[in-house]
């Protein structure tokens, strides 16, 4: 019942462009993962009995033999990917979670103490000033209560602030990029996922604003299709702008030829 799951014939570490005998670090064929040696040595196997399922990134750690390959991997885990924040009524930045210092789980779930953590060890106001930003005469704010964490918004001319619970999708998720970005332990590389969901095209400029500070601290990739917010970035970040565009369902690089391609060379299968 399976048979459209993947099945892994081949992974490779290598330094250089080009993957070849002599640049390979860590081989993988099949369910055999060894190290690369030369050509008089005898192969180093890691192992011989590795899933067709698993990757050898996820299974094997191996920091003596294998330091580069650990490497690799402790590098991956550290990337930070926001695919996908919900907003429903049921989603759990709408309630209260219980309080520790974190950065912004994938799912947005701890947002008051992610926002709390940035409140607290940021030495700037950073999380002020972009919540000014955003909503002029705003003030936020993270309530405890029996160690759970909630939000508190304070809005011009409103005479309560309005909790998680009460806040529009376009809000919430804006403030859900602000704990993401605003991360006072910022990771080498964050994906972002159409950030543009759910905000008022009003909001763009101040999310255009709010990424162009934090990449001054990470790299950021932004997959996006509004227009606003890409030439925002374009204008003030001075980020490069990669078009992409479909023909007859063929997806392509606007601009790319046969000879300006990328060079990849991928190990055979």
């Amino acid at each position: 019942m399976f048979k459209l799951d993947p099945h892994i014939k081949r992974e490779c570490v290598w330094h250089g462009q080009i993957c070849r005998k002599s640049s390979a670090l860590v081989d993988r064929r099949n369910n055999i993962v060894w190290l690369s040696t030369t050509r008089n040595e005898e192969p180093v196997f890691l192992t011989q009995r590795l899933s067709d399922t698993d990757s050898m990134l996820a299974t094997i750690a191996d920091r003596q033999r294998a330091p580069e390959m650990l490497s690799v991997r402790e590098t991956l885990r550290g990337w930070r990917f926001y695919d996908h924040f919900r907003t429903d009524s049921e989603s759990p930045t709408r309630t209260a979670q219980i309080g520790t210092f974190a950065v912004l789980h994938h799912d947005g779930s701890n947002l008051a103490s992610a926002l709390q953590t940035i409140i607290e060890i940021r030495p700037d106001d950073a999380l002020e000033k972009t919540i000014e930003d955003a909503f002029p005469g705003s003030q936020l704010s993270v309530e405890e209560q029996n160690g759970r964490f909630e939000l508190q918004l304070r809005q011009h001319g409103l005479q309560r602030p309005l909790s998680a619970v009460e806040l529009s999708d376009g809000t919430l998720r804006y403030l859900l990029w602000a704990a993401a970005l605003l991360t006072p332990r910022p990771p080498e590389l964050m994906v972002l996922n159409e950030p543009e969901t759910s905000l008022h095209p009003d909001l763009l400029p101040a999310l255009a604003r709010l990424i162009r500070a934090a990449a001054n601290d990470t790299q950021i990739i932004v997959v996006s299709h509004a227009r606003p917010l890409i030439d925002t970035l374009v204008a003030e970040a001075a980020c490069t702008r990669l078009h992409l565009t479909k023909t007859l369902g063929e997806t392509t690089l606007d601009g790319s030829t046969l000879f300006n391609v990328p060079k990849w060379n991928w190990p055979s299968r």
